[in-house]
């Protein structure tokens, strides 16, 4: 048995993705234990992942309520980049920003649940994808900040969806794409759009992933902790940050945070 807070999973490019699970400090391989039964436990304990103070509940992810408040990465613009104030210095933590936002940023078409759009730091490729849980992915357009990559991504939003449906993600994987002819489709719709904005466009080979998975559910079902304190289940596959078992699926990085306990049955 092994026990402490818990962290988004660590994935690894590999065939398939290599997942680690993150409890404090420490990583523990994943991969090896699809198909065998396990006891995931909560323990009813959730601590900050910022300051690591004790909390009732957690927000975004895992943090208490005052840090997501004050930090910027917990400000509204993290979801919806198009919203970054750093220009107009209101930036919660301009050191953040300069070190987060004001970096070259991806903008990518991804195949997950279907077609999508999507941006990500350039540093995150190809991880973002990974923790998606994308079969192929394209980098299309690089641009010198988040801001800008928000916006952009506004506009191709209007000709491709800009979600992932995390119910169909689990389904099983989705049909092949031609991502290099669906950009070209999207820059005849968008050209005239994006003439204002300094854009690099990418020419750069589609990725492809596959994930570790013997079996898909045949019903989507969310386990929550407060309702199911102890999973007792057989782990049937992993993909993005979804642990996938027989009768149920948790999201591990909606669940940073928590003080669990994990053992092999």
């Amino acid at each position: 048995m092994i026990q402490g807070q818990l962290f988004k999973m660590k994935a690894i490019q590999g065939k398939p993705v290599e997942y680690r699970l993150r409890l404090d400090d420490n990583e523990y391989p994943l991969n090896d234990l699809v198909g065998q039964r396990i006891r995931l436990s909560f323990t009813g304990e959730i601590r900050c992942i910022e300051c690591g103070k004790a909390t009732k509940k957690s927000w975004q992810q895992g943090h208490c309520y005052p840090c997501t408040l004050k930090l910027a990465s917990c400000d509204i613009c993290i979801v919806k980049p198009e919203l970054c104030h750093y220009a107009k210095g209101t930036c919660r933590e301009p050191q953040w920003g300069e070190e987060h936002c004001l970096r070259p940023h991806v903008v990518y078409l991804a195949n997950s649940s279907g077609l999508k759009v999507g941006i990500t730091r350039e540093a995150q490729v190809p991880t973002r994808w990974m923790d998606q849980g994308a079969m192929q992915a394209l980098p299309i357009l690089k641009v010198d900040e988040r801001l800008k990559s928000g916006q952009v991504e506004r506009i191709i939003g209007e000709h491709v969806a800009d979600k992932t449906h995390w119910q169909k993600l689990l389904k099983g994987m989705p049909e092949p794409l031609d991502l290099v002819r669906e950009r070209d489709l999207i820059w005849e719709k968008v050209a005239s759009a994006l003439a204002p904005y300094v854009l690099e466009r990418m020419d750069a080979p589609v990725y492809d992933f596959t994930y570790p998975v013997l079996e898909w559910p045949t019903k989507i079902k969310s386990y929550n902790p407060e309702k199911t304190p102890v999973i007792e289940d057989r782990l049937i596959g992993i993909k993005g940050q979804y642990l996938m078992f027989e009768n149920g699926v948790i999201n591990i990085r909606s669940n940073a945070g928590h003080i669990i306990r994990w053992e092999q049955l």
